[in-house]
């Protein structure tokens, strides 16, 4: 049975909640302020909660599948964790409330602090950053400043590789670098040549992603921190991947000099929607005055008297200054700090190891199915083609658009740009073979599908509440309201 729309149940004099008599004189509702063309139904409570509760049902979320977005790390978000974040202690902490008062708060984010720049091997973490894109601005800003702060105005520009993360060009451009792109080679990593060439006195650094949009661990990574910082430039590392390397590689020990982390992708905390994200940035000795603040130290040691050290917020010395009015998404810190002290040393390890397989398992058995441009071992993610050779007509689009037919949420599309209809796979570290083997067959059907019946691929989803959308114009005309879809969008 279809449910009616909450517009057509609604009757003169239902009510959903009724208040008190008022016990204060009562003000008219200024004439300018009252909207009758708003036309809002009049329901009982039953009838809000269960409509809500059914578009509730409309909407895919890790909660009820599998959702493969490559770069994304859609890993399941532990439900301790939202336990933990909730704790009064924290959830109603004022942010305003003085150091005294905030002494557990203070705590945790220090050991945060500490965790993450083990984890990275870093010197010093700062938790200031609301996003992963803020942490990537906060660290070309540090190296903007560091060099600025040596008297060294001439370096303009920061290297980026065409298989760097999609926000880094926007990134330096906001930052007022210019962005020169350096090509992969056929391995799939930086072109050392094109690299040297480019390295000169006026590189003020590099953005890289590691392990890269392909997936892949660039492996001449060493090469290419030695030609940047040949030259007088900084290592930025993109840390979005960081979900494959957590406890195994230690970016910090690498050479980089900053590297942002996503608690969202690596460190389980919430993601999509546009927030509450969360960037930290780690940086080693050179960046570590210039880190955005305040970061949280200890201000005085635990002694005789007092059996816990006092923590208190400290600007760096010569910090790029705050990103936000408060510091960070405290609520992301909490529910970072309980998935690394769950899983410790060996878990954290075993995290990105598991990532790595099943990524890997995917890949190897879809090789045979669909062309994978840099098919060799891969992180915790890869690409692939979404299109067929003697199929014309099919595109990668249509090849998500059939994949939510079979109860999966799409790949990320048409990214990174150098492959072609790109099909970008992540299947994270949370998912178990049985769903794994779910997926890959519903990717080899849909590939017999094409070759069979590609009108099946062009026209689905069938199994959707809507149909496939003018997804440009549904973005720039957005319907707000659960009335009837106008004819366009469906």
């Amino acid at each position: 049975m279809t449910e009616p729309l909450i517009y057509d149940i609604g009757s003169p004099g239902r009510i959903g909640a009724r208040l008190p008599d008022c016990d204060v004189p009562e003000t008219p509702i200024p004439a300018d302020l009252l909207r009758a063309e708003l036309d809002l139904p009049e329901v009982s409570e039953l009838q809000v909660v269960r409509h809500f509760t059914r578009l509730s049902t409309l909407n895919y979320s890790i909660d009820k599948g599998f959702y493969p977005l490559g770069s994304c790390t859609m890993k399941y978000n532990p439900k301790l964790n939202e336990d933990t974040a909730r704790l009064p202690g924290f959830a109603a902490l004022h942010p305003l409330t003085d150091g005294e008062g905030s002494q557990g708060a203070l705590a945790l984010m220090y050991q945060l602090q500490n965790w993450l720049a083990e984890i990275s091997g870093f010197k010093a973490v700062s938790l200031a950053p609301a996003a992963g894109a803020q942490g990537e601005f906060a660290g070309i800003l540090m190296i903007r400043k560091y060099h600025l702060d040596r008297g060294d105005t001439k370096r303009t520009k920061i290297l980026i590789p065409n298989t760097a993360h999609g926000t880094n060009p926007a990134t330096v451009t906001m930052a007022g670098f210019t962005a020169v792109e350096l090509p992969a080679d056929e391995m799939g990593d930086v072109d050392l040549t094109a690299l040297r060439a480019a390295c000169d006195d006026t590189v003020a650094g590099m953005m890289i992603t590691v392990p890269n949009t392909l997936g892949l661990f660039e492996s001449k990574i060493l090469d290419v921190i030695k030609a940047v910082h040949d030259c007088g430039g900084l290592m930025y590392m993109d840390g979005a991947n960081m979900n494959a390397l957590m406890g195994i590689v230690k970016p910090g020990e690498l050479g980089f000099d900053v590297m942002h982390y996503n608690l969202h992708k690596t460190f389980s905390t919430p993601h999509g929607g546009g927030g509450p994200g969360s960037g930290p940035v780690g940086v080693g000795d050179k960046l570590k005055p210039f880190l955005p603040g305040p970061v949280v130290q200890i201000v005085e040691e635990a002694d005789e008297e007092n059996e816990t050290p006092l923590y208190g917020m400290v600007m760096p010395e010569k910090s790029i200054g705050r990103l936000k009015a408060f510091h960070g998404n405290f609520g992301m810190h909490v529910r970072a700090f309980t998935y690394i002290r769950i899983h410790g040393d060996e878990g954290i390890k075993s995290i990105s190891r598991h990532a790595a397989l099943n990524a890997n398992y995917i890949r190897a058995k879809l090789q045979d199915t669909y062309h994978i441009p840099y098919n060799r071992y891969c992180g915790h993610e890869f690409v692939l083609e979404g299109h067929f050779e003697g199929v014309e007509n099919v595109h990668a689009l249509d090849i998500s658009k059939r994949l939510m037919d079979y109860g999966f949420h799409p790949p990320t599309n048409y990214f990174p740009l150098l492959v072609p209809e790109a099909l970008m796979i992540e299947p994270t570290e949370t998912e178990d073979k049985a769903t794994l083997d779910e997926f890959i067959d519903a990717m080899k059907k849909i590939a017999a599908e094409a070759h069979e019946n590609p009108d099946l691929l062009r026209s689905a989803p069938h199994t959707a509440p809507v149909s496939r959308l003018d997804e440009v114009r549904a973005a720039k005309q957005l319907v707000l309201c659960c009335r009837p879809i106008p004819e366009w969008a469906g």
